[in-house]
């Protein structure tokens, strides 16, 4: 393992949360509890810079957060950032709930500063981002609106035919093929 030092705390988080994950993807229920235990606080804090003025949400996006990881969690493609992939789902939840939020309370309330919330993004999630849209910006157009449908936007592969105009065999078929070149192209840069 890796020696943990003030260089290396982030990759440090990626890889003990990335084995929690994949021992509880194994069955070991102890190992993705305590996957869930550590990742909260990271998810805490990531809402918690967006949501200055609804401190109180923070919480109940949280446990979205978390459902929609959990719910998700046979999707994710282990070739891949697990920090990436939570703090995708947790971007997409945050989005869900300010469209809603924006829509509830556009009589009431304009939502003046929609950018300032994102304005204050981690480095973390925001570097694992920018590599996740350069990796998924050298597939081509179906293969990655297929990742980007199922993975990130937590679509059913049906939902994703519809907005695709594929069958929903193609749709598996582009995830995969997507994936299975993601992979490669990581195991090439390592």
């Amino acid at each position: 393992m890796e020696r943990i030092t003030k260089q290396n705390p982030l990759r440090h988080t990626e890889l003990r949360l990335h084995a929690l994950f994949l021992q509880g993807l194994d069955g070991d229920a102890q190992a993705y509890r305590g996957f869930l235990q550590a990742t909260t606080p990271y998810l805490r804090a990531f809402l918690r810079r967006r949501l200055g003025t609804w401190p109180d949400q923070v919480e109940d996006l949280v446990q979205e957060s978390l459902l929609a990881i959990h719910n998700q969690r046979l999707s994710y493609d282990s070739g891949l950032p697990v920090t990436a992939w939570i703090y995708a789902i947790a971007r997409y939840k945050l989005i869900d709930w300010l469209r809603r939020h924006a829509r509830q309370d556009s009589l009431h309330q304009p939502l003046d500063d929609e950018d300032g919330l994102f304005a204050s993004a981690d480095h973390e999630a925001g570097d694992a981002q920018r590599d996740v849209m350069k990796l998924l910006a050298t597939l081509p157009d179906k293969q990655r609106d297929a990742i980007v449908y199922t993975k990130l936007d937590g679509l059913s592969v049906r939902e994703a035919a519809q907005k695709l105009d594929m069958s929903e065999a193609a749709v598996k078929v582009s995830v995969h093929r997507g994936l299975k070149t993601l992979a490669a192209t990581l195991r090439e840069t390592k």
